[in-house]
C-alpha cells in the first residue's frame, strides 16, 4: 500500500483479524472486516462529495461506530479528521469550523440543531446526518438550540450515502508526517488552536501505550469517555483496534450501566478521570457487581484519590495513571500499577518512546528534586498548531523540546512529580478550563469594572470555576444574571459554579491582576 498512515490499519488488519468482533455499540457489533469495508464505502463517498488529500472532515456526535467510521474514512483519502466537542455552544463550534476550514460536516441526528447553528458562515458544504442508536435503541435528546437559519441543501442520511458508495479500496501516498487529525485546545488569550497531529503522532503515541499497559488482541475495551477527547481516542480506542482487540462504545456514561456491561461483556480496559471512577465505586451495585474481568484501568487529567484507590484495590484493581496533553498525543508519562502506592502522587515514568526533561530557568535541564517547566521530545509531539505559526514557536524550546507550561520535578529513580502549573488551567471532571475565556465572556457584561476566574476543589469534579467580580459604581448583577449571560457563548461545564464580589481587585504595580491572592482568600 502507498498509504503508511492510520488509514491503512483497517485493511492490513484484515486479513489477521477479519470475523473478529472490531466495535460493540448496544446491539450492534461490527467485525474488522465489516469495519473496513464501511470505511472504504464511507471514503469513496466522502470522495464524490469532493474531499481529497489536506481537506479537513469534522465530525459531531457521542460514542458511536460512525465516529470510527469517519476517523479512518478520513485516513484513506488523506483528508484530516476533526473531532469537535458536543458539550461546546454554537458559537465555540463556529469558530472551530471556520478556523480547520472543515467542507465536510459529520453529525448526530440529536444535535443536528446545534449543527445547523454551528456551520452558518463556514466552509461546511456538506453535512451526513446520523441516526443515533447505542446504548438501547434511543436517540440522543436534541439540544436547546434553535438553527439562525433553514438548511436542507447538502444535507443526507449517513446510512444511505455509506450504502450508496462504492466499495471499492482506495490508496492515497500518505506518509507518517501528513496531517492526520487536529485537535483544539482551549487558549490561554480566549481563542482555542488547533492541534496538528500527524499519522505518525498518533502511531508513535499508540504503539507506547501497547508497548507499556501490555495490551493483546484478546482485550476488550469499554470507552465511557467522549471519543472527542484526546485520551478517550488515543490512550483507548486506537491503541486497541491498532492490536486487533475489542471496543464497547457507549453515548453517555452511566454508572450503574457501566458495571453491567463490563460483567456482560467480561470487559479488561476501562479509560477515565477520577470523577468517573469514584462514580462507579460509589453506586449502589458496585459490591455486587463482576468485575473480575478487569485488569486495566488508565486513570488522567489529576491524581487519583486515595479514597477511590482504596475501594478498587479492595477489589483487587490497581491503576495506571498517565500525563499529557492534546499535543503530546496525549501521552507523555505513565505510573506503573505496582508503583501506584509507593509513588503516590506522581505521573510516573516517560512512555516507551518519548522523553521527559525538567528545564531550569535558563533553559538547561534540572537535577533531581529541582522544579522546573517540564518538557517533552519525541514522535508522539506535535510540529505545529495548525495556521498558528506565533503559537508554535513559542510552544517549543530547543526546537523540539514541547513547553508544557507546567511545572514538576524529577525523583532519583526518574518519576515526574507535577507540582504547579504556569498556566491557570483548571481541571474540571478532566475538561479544560482556561479562565482567558471566560473573563472575556464576562467582561461583556456592561456592569463588570474586572473579572478573575480562578478554580475552587470540588469534592465531585476535582475543580470548578469561581468568578471573582467588581462592579462598575452603581451597577448590580446576580449570579443567575451571571449564568443567563453565559449560557450559550461558553459550554456549561465552563460556566463558574459561583461568584464572589469585591470592592478592588489586588494588582501588580503594572496593573495585572495578583491571582495568587485571590486563591488565597477565595480558593476554598
Amino acid at each position: 500500500m502507498d498509504n503508511n498512515g492510520v488509514g491503512s490499519w483497517l485493511r492490513r488488519r484484515r486479513p489477521k483479524s477479519g470475523p473478529k468482533t472490531a466495535v460493540v455499540a448496544g446491539q450492534r457489533t461490527l467485525s474488522y472486516a465489516e469495519l473496513s469495508d464501511r470505511a472504504d464505502r464511507l471514503a469513496n463517498a466522502f470522495r464524490e462529495r469532493g474531499v481529497a488529500k489536506g481537506d479537513r472532515v469534522a465530525y459531531l456526535g457521542e460514542n458511536d461506530p460512525s465516529f470510527v467510521e469517519t476517523f479512518f474514512a478520513c485516513g484513506l483519502l488523506g483528508a484530516i479528521f476533526v473531532p469537535l466537542n458536543t458539550r461546546l455552544a454554537a458559537p465555540e463550534l463556529q469558530f472551530q469550523l471556520q478556523d480547520s476550514g472543515s467542507r465536510l460536516l459529520v453529525n448526530a441526528e440529536g444535535l443536528d440543531g446545534l449543527a445547523a447553528a454551528s456551520v452558518v458562515d463556514t466552509d461546511v458544504q456538506h453535512r451526513l446526518v446520523v441516526p443515533f442508536a447505542n446504548a438501547d435503541g434511543g436517540a440522543s435528546p436534541a439540544p436547546s438550540v434553535e438553527p439562525s437559519r433553514v438548511e436542507t441543501e447538502g444535507i443526507e442520511a449517513y446510512e444511505e450515502v455509506l450504502q450508496g458508495a462504492p466499495g471499492d479500496a482506495i490508496d492515497v501516498a500518505v506518509s507518517l508526517d501528513d496531517g492526520a487529525m487536529i485537535l483544539y485546545t482551549s487558549g490561554t488569550t480566549g481563542k482555542p488552536k488547533g492541534a496538528l497531529l500527524t499519522h505518525g503522532n498518533i502511531t508513535w503515541n499508540c504503539i507506547n501505550v501497547i508497548v507499556d499497559m501490555d495490551l493483546n488482541r484478546n482485550d476488550v475495551a469499554l470507552m465511557i469517555s467522549p471519543l472527542f477527547h484526546v485520551a478517550s481516542l488515543d490512550m483507548g480506542l486506537l491503541p486497541m483496534l491498532l492490536k486487533g482487540a475489542t471496543v464497547v462504545l457507549e453515548a453517555r456514561f452511566d454508572p450503574g450501566r457501566v458495571l453491567e456491561i463490563i460483567g456482560r461483556h467480561r470487559v479488561t480496559s476501562l479509560n477515565g478521570v477520577p470523577t468517573t471512577f469514584q462514580m462507579l465505586c460509589e453506586h449502589p451495585d458496585w459490591a455486587t457487581a463482576d468485575l473480575s474481568s478487569l485488569d486495566k484501568l488508565t486513570c488522567g487529567g489529576s491524581a487519583v484519590p486515595r479514597r477511590v484507590l482504596d475501594a478498587y484495590e479492595e477489589r483487587g484493581i490497581g491503576f495506571t495513571s498517565c500525563y499529557g496533553m492534546t499535543e503530546t498525543a496525549p501521552g507523555a508519562t505513565m505510573l506503573p500499577v505496582e508503583r501506584s502506592r509507593d509513588k503516590a502522587g506522581s505521573a510516573g515514568l516517560p512512555e516507551f518512546f518519548t522523553d521527559v526533561r525538567i528545564a531550569d530557568p535558563l533553559g538547561g535541564s534540572s537535577f533531581a528534586g529541582e522544579i522546573g517547566e517540564i518538557q517533552i521530545s519525541g514522535p508522539n509531539v506535535i510540529k505545529e498548531y495548525w495556521n498558528r505559526p506565533d503559537a508554535t514557536i513559542e510552544s517549543y524550546a530547543d526546537s523540539h523540546w514541547f513547553r508544557s507550561g507546567d511545572m514538576g520535578y524529577r525523583d532519583d529513580e526518574g518519576f515526574l512529580f507535577v507540582s504547579d502549573r504556569l498556566k491557570d488551567m483548571i481541571i474540571s471532571g478532566g475538561e479544560n478550563i482556561y479562565p482567558a475565556e471566560v473573563e472575556a465572556a464576562i467582561a461583556e457584561l456592561e456592569a463588570v469594572a474586572s473579572v478573575a476566574v480562578i478554580g475552587i476543589d470540588d469534592d465531585k469534579w476535582g475543580e470548578v470555576p469561581r468568578a471573582i467580580v467588581t462592579l462598575r459604581e452603581g451597577a448590580s448583577l446576580t449570579e443567575e444574571q451571571l449564568r443567563a449571560h453565559l449560557e450559550g457563548r461558553l459550554a456549561r461545564y465552563k460556566i463558574p459554579k459561583s461568584m464572589v464580589f469585591v470592592d478592588e481587585m489586588p494588582r501588580t504595580a503594572s496593573g495585572k491582576i495578583r491571582k495568587v491572592e485571590l486563591r488565597k482568600q477565595f480558593a476554598h
